[in-house]
């Protein structure tokens, strides 16, 4: 027997603020861009962000339907600053599968 419970999937209501806070920003690259072929647009959201608030967050920002988001936690590299070790922060990114029909230009503000 499992010892994780699944909740039945209930719609995931946040406010317009906890939506800007979950989607941070688009990620604009050339791998990135080469998604859009697939219906995909890639954005840098919360650490602590779930596949749900996601998917919520992104359809009510944009006003689309959203049909998968998969998401990836990319640990920070250790780099040099100045000649000294620093350390870039860790950040989530999802890659979000809109439905047929559906479109977001990143290019554009909200």
């Amino acid at each position: 027997m499992s010892r994780f419970r699944v909740i039945p999937s209930a719609e995931t209501r946040l406010t317009r603020q906890q939506m800007y806070d979950i989607v941070r920003a688009p990620i604009i690259t050339e791998k990135a861009t080469g998604a859009s072929e697939y219906n995909q647009v890639l954005f840098r959201v919360a650490l602590t962000a779930t596949k749900r608030e996601v998917k919520a967050a992104v359809e009510g920002l944009f006003e689309v339907k959203v049909a998968a988001v998969n998401t990836i936690r990319v640990q920070g590299k250790t780099k040099r600053f100045r000649g000294r070790p620093g350390r870039r922060s860790d950040y989530k990114k999802a890659i979000v599968t809109l439905a047929e029909g559906s479109r977001i230009d990143v290019t554009t503000g909200i």
